[in-house]
């Protein structure tokens, strides 16, 4: 009786990413089963890279293999994981802002994905159109960052007011926070995609992890290898 065929896995991991484009893939946990993304985790763990997680809820985390859990440095306001080290901090004068603090975890997610790419980038909350005296007090600090992340929901008014106000590339990042016109974000992407305020950039709602991206190389931070002789699981310091 001939021997059954092992079938195929439902992944195919692109460990030459880096090379390719300067940033390695990342693991997008939605819609992805807690059994799949331990199969991921085993066999990034076996080729000893590293790897970052994103949108990994509370909820699924508790699903995943105890060994799956114990090895991701986790942070449940992004809900995003590291397995294995993040690379050493540099101040690649990347920054980021955030209009409310219902848009942290968005904001969170692109601190995250700066931090597991070795930029320790620091987060301004709450600084809204509503009270502008807040951006204001701020704005010595903001205008030393060469490119600054800005969330925000609601109408986006942000964007265009803080890109107007600095010298610095900004990324805006519509959040899906916001009900009735603005609901699910869309008002705050019509406000950036609409902003006459120059260097001002978007990407999709919600998209913190691509915003970091595009800043990582706006600012020309070169690709960090994704794989060491002896790669730790877990990091002793905070995300």
């Amino acid at each position: 009786m001939a021997e059954e065929e092992a079938p195929d896995p439902d992944f195919i991991l692109d460990w030459q990413r880096t090379e390719r484009t300067g940033l390695p893939e990342a693991l997008f946990c939605e819609r992805k089963s807690p059994e799949q993304i331990d199969a991921i985790l085993a066999e990034a763990r076996g080729l000893g890279r590293r790897m970052l997680l994103t949108r990994l809820d509370a909820g699924k985390l508790d699903l995943l293999a105890a060994g799956s859990r114990a090895a991701l440095d986790y942070d449940a306001v992004s809900r995003t994981g590291f397995l294995g080290y993040p690379e050493p901090g540099m101040d690649a004068g990347i920054g980021i802002v955030c209009a409310g603090t219902s848009d942290l975890p968005v904001a969170r997610e692109a601190q995250r994905t700066l931090r597991f790419h070795g930029v320790a980038a620091p987060v301004i909350a709450d600084v809204g159109v509503a009270g502008l005296w807040r951006l204001v007090s701020r704005l010595d600090e903001i205008r030393r960052w060469r490119v600054v992340i800005a969330a925000a929901g609601m109408e986006g008014a942000l964007f265009s007011v803080i890109s107007g106000l600095v010298p610095a590339l900004v990324i805006a990042v519509p959040t899906s926070v916001g009900y009735g016109v603005a609901e699910g974000g869309r008002a705050a992407l019509s406000s950036a995609l609409a902003s006459c305020a120059p260097g001002l950039v978007t990407v999709n709602i919600d998209n913190g992890f691509g915003a970091a991206c595009a800043a990582l190389k706006a600012a020309g931070v070169p690709g960090r290898p994704v794989r060491t002789e002896e790669t730790p699981w877990r990091t002793s310091e905070p995300g």
